[in-house]
């Protein structure tokens, strides 16, 4: 998959005409999923590339800020990265990332037509959704893009929602069901486990220091993402498999926000604690990694302590709660199995 920053280089690129889809796919959950699956078969069928125009930041971001009102912005659900992982295993070709601001609010909706759709990518056929609208005050809507496709020649059609078991599919619904905890949720809708990905950094090494008994030890030594915006659509302690580190995933418990008893600068980080530190990674073993979290049990909110034997007593109950969930939940079956699965093809059985 190719990824832009930005019209100019689509422009220089050496690349044909395009089916292509707008919006935010923040998540790229099932309804995402089955527009991008339609507009690869028409793109497939008409022999055009596979295109998504996609914005960062999230326009509602863009004026939250100018509003002085940031706090109406809402949650993020995926990292840009993990926005393009998603999008890339659903096949698109190209993605196109526009950076949302000022002079991109202020144009027309024809012009929107004529220097991102038509010139910029070259469009052919643009699929959209059912409420789709752009251009300045969002003057721009179905009507006017299918009649401006009619007259210049290229090809519009319209997905209607999405539902699950009766509910609409949508990033709002996502959004919801993360801040609620309710993962079993999040996981039909999306279809599969929420995750973060990332390289993992260096931090400050409490972890080490908390729970260490007197005779040494690694305490609960943490592999740290930095998650970069400061308004997660997940938050808490959670129940957590690393992938990436080993050739099997490792089962977890982190803390995803700003760590109030250790941290007052309001950066959010994902911290994770892997149970069963693999031995043959030493130390330093996860630094620079490039890791995916799957987070698939919510155990409670962060919260504030008077001090670190408070966290420290804490994070222990985490850890005890976690082993607990894992080894009587439906993942911890599933999981045995897919380790069996694999080493009985790794012999040859």
């Amino acid at each position: 998959m190719q990824v832009f920053r930005g019209l100019h280089h689509t422009l220089l690129a050496d690349g044909g005409a395009s089916a292509v889809t707008v919006g935010n796919f923040d998540g790229v959950h099932r309804g995402h999923q089955a527009m991008l699956a339609l507009l690869k078969s028409e793109a497939e069928h008409r022999d055009l590339l596979s295109t998504v125009l996609t914005f960062e930041p999230h326009p509602r971001d863009f004026f939250a800020a100018r509003a002085g009102t940031p706090a109406k912005a809402p949650a993020r659900i995926a990292t840009l990265r993990d926005k393009l992982g998603e999008l890339a295993r659903c096949g698109v070709q190209r993605v196109v990332v526009l950076r949302f601001d000022q002079t991109f609010a202020d144009q027309s909706p024809q012009a929107f037509i004529d220097d991102v759709l038509l010139r910029g990518v070259k469009a052919r056929y643009v699929l959209v959704g059912d409420d789709f609208c752009f251009g300045a005050k969002r003057a721009g809507d179905y009507a006017m893009l299918d009649a401006a496709g009619e007259r210049q020649g290229f090809d519009v059609a319209r997905m209607m929602s999405y539902e699950v078991h009766g509910l609409r599919v949508s990033s709002s619904a996502v959004r919801e069901a993360l801040g609620a905890g309710d993962m079993a949720l999040v996981t039909r809708l999306l279809g599969r486990p929420y995750s973060i990905s990332g390289h993992v950094t260096h931090g400050r090494k409490l972890g080490r220091e908390l729970g260490a008994g007197p005779n040494g030890g690694d305490g609960f030594r943490t592999l740290n993402l930095r998650f970069p915006h400061p308004k997660p659509a997940a938050h808490g302690i959670f129940v957590v498999r690393t992938h990436g580190l080993t050739a099997e995933p490792l089962d977890g418990v982190a803390s995803l926000g700003a760590r109030p008893t250790v941290d007052d600068s309001g950066r959010v980080l994902l911290e994770v604690h892997c149970l069963d530190w693999p031995a043959h990674l030493g130390a330093e073993g996860g630094y620079g990694k490039l890791v995916r979290v799957e987070l698939l049990h919510k155990l409670r909110d962060e919260a504030r302590y008077d001090g670190l034997a408070a966290l420290t007593a804490a994070i222990a109950q985490d850890v005890s709660q976690a082993r607990q969930w894992l080894t009587s939940s439906p993942h911890a079956a599933h999981a045995a199995e897919r380790r069996q699965t694999t080493r009985d093809r790794i012999q040859g059985r």
